[in-house]
């Protein structure tokens, strides 16, 4: 039986990458490894369609949320949060570890905040330094109006500090033209690569209120210090090297795509994931779903643990359970990076068979039949 990872996060990894990885370790303090990197943040800055410099952590996404706080908010200045699931009040919890003033704007699991929510926030809280988003909200599958948000926030000092960690690279981000300030991502969603690397890109806008904030609590994730290094494509610390190797592989894959033809691509897996999972009398659980995951409700009584189980172990289809308040209530398809049209059929399919097996009547080949479809049509 073939396993399919078709989790948002980590992702599958194309067959060259890992080719890449098994290689012999190489010293990281070299010319060598400094072109590798230069080329990587290069390509990158088509990935995030900035001019921006990109700046690498070794670290998790999250490594690359705390970096972007803690460099450009000090300690009781305001952050506003904007909070729509898991992933939006992970930016509450950091500012909260570095003694931030966090101002959470909270909407319930399922919905998006809206750019209007955003408007009165600023409006009410004039001194605030910056205004954490997330571009998707993976635990519940919402998609937020970034561009809507970009040009309300660049007409006031504050930052717009955007989590992209799995919507960068599935969906539409115009880091530049949205006006996004400071944009984050990770190694290991749709980017297609293991766990372990982030990467930040910061606009001038952003590194005037970075020098200004002298009293950053920060080593590791000092900004300024690791924009030093890359003055000669170097890193000061240690970079998770190999990785970067790899991830030099991956992006040539994205790259000779055409970065907005992946978008498309990504949005045409999502329009048929959707049509599969709502023909089989599903509902799709976010009101502004986003093309980088699809999340869908469980049937009525039945708890979607039970669901993912059987199909990972009598279908080798490992799909996401919902996160804390939504455990047992939704699970999460995965649809960005190394994953095709397939991928996407056998989990609708792997879903219908299923079905059944928990008491729910569905008929055989209806929801494979709507995604097929989608994917038929030019």
């Amino acid at each position: 039986m073939k396993f399919r990872l078709l989790t948002p996060g980590p992702t599958p990894v194309p067959e060259e990458t890992l080719l890449e990885l098994a290689k012999p370790v190489i010293f990281h303090r070299t010319a060598e490894f400094r072109q590798i990197l230069a080329e990587v943040l290069r390509d990158l800055q088509q990935v995030f369609y900035t001019q921006n410099p990109i700046i690498p952590l070794t670290a998790s996404g999250t490594g690359g949320l705390e970096a972007a706080l803690v460099n450009s908010v000090p300690p009781g200045k305001k952050a506003i949060c904007l909070i729509a699931g898991k992933f939006g009040e992970r930016w509450k919890n950091i500012a909260a570890a570095y003694g931030m003033e966090a101002v959470n704007l909270t909407v319930p699991y399922g919905n998006a905040v809206q750019p209007e929510q955003v408007e009165q926030a600023l409006a009410a809280h004039p001194d605030a330094v910056a205004v954490c988003a997330t571009l998707s909200e993976t635990s519940t599958g919402i998609g937020h109006d970034i561009a809507a948000f970009g040009k309300i926030v660049a007409k006031t000092p504050a930052l717009l500090i955007v989590d992209g960690v799995s919507g960068l690279g599935a969906m539409e981000c115009r880091t530049d033209a949205w006006h996004i300030d400071i944009c984050c991502t990770g190694s290991q969603k749709a980017l297609m690569m293991p766990p372990g690397l982030a990467f930040v890109s910061v606009s001038a806008k952003a590194w005037k209120v970075i020098e200004q904030n002298q009293g950053a609590r920060t080593f590791y994730f000092d900004l300024k210090k690791a924009r030093k290094s890359l003055e000669q494509s170097d890193t000061p610390f240690t970079p998770a090297h190999t990785m970067i190797r790899a991830m030099r592989v991956s992006l040539k894959r994205i790259l000779a795509e055409g970065i907005e033809n992946v978008w498309a691509r990504q949005a045409k897996y999502a329009r048929a994931a959707r049509a599969g999972f709502q023909a089989l009398g599903l509902e799709i659980f976010p009101s502004q779903p986003n093309n980088a995951l699809t999340v869908v409700k469980s049937p009525p009584g039945v708890d979607s643990g039970t669901i993912l189980a059987k199909l990972e172990k009598n279908y080798g289809l490992k799909l996401a359970n919902g996160q804390e308040p939504l455990k047992g209530q939704i699970f999460r398809l995965s649809h960005m990076g190394y994953v095709d049209q397939f991928d996407i059929l056998a989990a609708i399919a792997g879903v219908e068979l299923v079905l059944p097996e928990v008491g729910v009547k569905v008929e055989a080949g209806k929801g494979v039949a709507a995604a097929q479809r989608v994917f038929a049509a030019r």
